[in-house]
């Protein structure tokens, strides 16, 4: 286990103590860590889902809006 050392605003840190009284105020801050880093390996994988989708449609078929329009009309019964 690692000790780490953050410097925190004396408001924040007088809010935290006062909310987490008599809780392992440890394993809460680790379970916020845990958070974050989930918070960030998702925002991450967006947007490189976002940059893919970009990407792909570059090389994409360019259609002429009577081509679509053509096309939804023929698929109709």
């Amino acid at each position: 286990m690692s000790t780490v050392n953050f410097s925190v605003p004396d408001d924040v840190k007088a809010l935290f103590n006062a909310t987490f009284e008599g809780q392992n105020k440890s394993a809460i801050i680790a379970e916020l860590m845990r958070e974050a880093v989930e918070r960030e390996q998702q925002r991450r994988r967006r947007e490189q889902a976002y940059a893919r989708i970009l990407a792909r449609r570059e090389s994409a078929p360019a259609f002429t809006e009577a081509q679509l329009r053509a096309a939804r009309e023929e698929g109709r019964p």
